[in-house]
């Protein structure tokens, strides 16, 4: 890739100015799945959104966790449970750093966004809710940002209220405001639509809430793999983001909190290590982190994801944001140039996802044939139904693209496209 002095916005809306390069090809090999065939094709991937390829050095550090460092975390006082205990925590501070936090104890492990989200639904906004209160969301809300307000409306009497967005799937940032009143006790977006690839304007958005004194989440799911966050700075109130998507392991994931709403909130399960005491008369919980990761954790899911964090934050995240931007107009060109293609969600602050459909063909049978040409793509609604039919669409097929893609491979997956409309001719 080449130096690019062309003025870009990265997710968190920073210039990127005449940014860093990549050297992609190293990068790619430290994936080793990406060196495999498909059905006798070198294999493209472009799935990133669902889920990310894992790097060389995550593989290896959760190899070596289970092989030599293994045993349960709190409770031993045995060598190896000790260098768990240490590798675990160390983990923590590790996301803490990620996500910018001011305290360590900010920082709860969670199996990702959806339980994340779920944490804070039960735990934080269910206690204080009433009916006729309101939580505001948006039409572009993963099922894992609609389903758990939905679920705690139903419980409480409260209200669901939803933010609308334009035709290129933009945000309605006016309509938004006026959603915002005094009965509003929760605003929960997502930071970057996985179905559309729309980066939010969260700055904007926290600074709109706080002036009401509304709490605010953020599904970092899709944001986390592509851009440098800061909790702190962005000034928000809970941030909850999924390491499989992060390059690192399944069922793992980190939710912010600010200190002095988790230290009020009630504990979202019960167990072992998140208490203090516990007799059969009274429990006494334990202090944040620790109150509410009940349980045996993902020791190992944890170390992997702090592994999977630096290596991204090594790369660089001015870099990465610079390549992806340069695969995504790429990517986006070459898909427009093909008159039977339409692309669904064009923001003008995106990040590197495109949806489309092919005139014609199904986006299942999209999917199905590009397989065959060893190109993995995702068809369907994206767990994103309500998006599906705010544009009229059952299903679209979603190119994601990494840092580790490239041009040659969007060009794979265009003539892909041309080869299916061969075969529908």
């Amino acid at each position: 890739m080449s130096r690019s002095s062309t003025i870009r916005k990265s997710p968190m809306g920073q210039s990127l100015g005449d940014s860093p390069t990549l050297d992609v090809e190293a990068v790619r090999r430290e994936f080793p799945a990406l060196s495999q065939t498909i059905h006798g094709h070198p294999l493209v991937y472009l799935d990133n959104a669902a889920s990310a390829q894992k790097p060389q050095p995550v593989i290896d550090r959760v190899a070596k966790a289970y092989a030599e460092d293994y045993s349960n975390v709190h409770r031993g006082v045995h060598s190896l449970s000790q260098r768990a205990t240490d590798a675990y925590e160390s983990a923590r501070e590790t996301a803490r750093g990620f996500l910018g936090a001011a305290r360590v104890e900010e920082a709860l492990f969670v199996r990702g966004t959806t339980e994340g989200i779920n944490l804070v639904a039960q735990g934080f906004l269910r206690p204080q809710l009433a009916p006729g209160d309101e939580i505001v969301i948006s039409t572009m809300e993963h099922h894992s940002n609609i389903v758990p307000w939905q679920m705690v409306c139903q419980q409480t009497g409260a209200r669901l209220k939803v933010a609308p967005i334009d035709d290129r799937g933009d945000l309605d940032l006016g309509a938004l405001e006026d959603l915002l009143g005094e009965r509003t006790r929760m605003l929960a977006l997502v930071h970057i639509s996985n179905a559309l690839g729309t980066i939010n304007p969260v700055h904007d958005i926290v600074a709109m809430a706080r002036k009401r004194g509304i709490p605010t989440l953020f599904d970092g799911a899709q944001a986390a793999p592509h851009c440098a966050l800061d909790v702190a700075a962005l000034g928000c109130d809970f941030y909850t983001l999924s390491g499989h998507k992060l390059f690192g392991p399944t069922g793992i994931g980190v939710l912010y909190g600010r200190y002095e709403l988790l230290e009020a909130m009630e504990p979202y399960q019960g167990g072992g290590d998140m208490i203090r005491s516990v007799t059969f008369e009274s429990t006494e919980y334990n202090v944040p982190p620790h109150k509410f990761e009940a349980g045996t954790p993902h020791i190992v899911g944890a170390i992997g994801l702090a592994a999977a964090m630096d290596y991204v934050t090594n790369l660089g995240f001015e870099a990465i944001a610079a390549h992806e931007a340069d695969l995504l107009d790429y990517a986006t060109q070459r898909l427009q140039a093909i008159p039977q293609v339409r692309l669904i969600g064009t923001a003008e602050h995106k990040a590197a996802v495109i949806s489309f459909l092919v005139e014609g063909v199904h986006a299942h049978d999209v999917g199905t044939i590009l397989d065959h040409q060893g190109i993995a793509v995702r068809a369907g609604h994206h767990c994103a139904q309500p998006i599906m039919d705010f544009f009229g669409v059952a299903a679209t097929a979603r190119a994601s693209f990494a840092f580790y893609n490239t041009r040659q491979e969007a060009d794979r997956l265009a003539d892909g496209i041309l080869k299916i409309l061969e075969i529908f001719d």
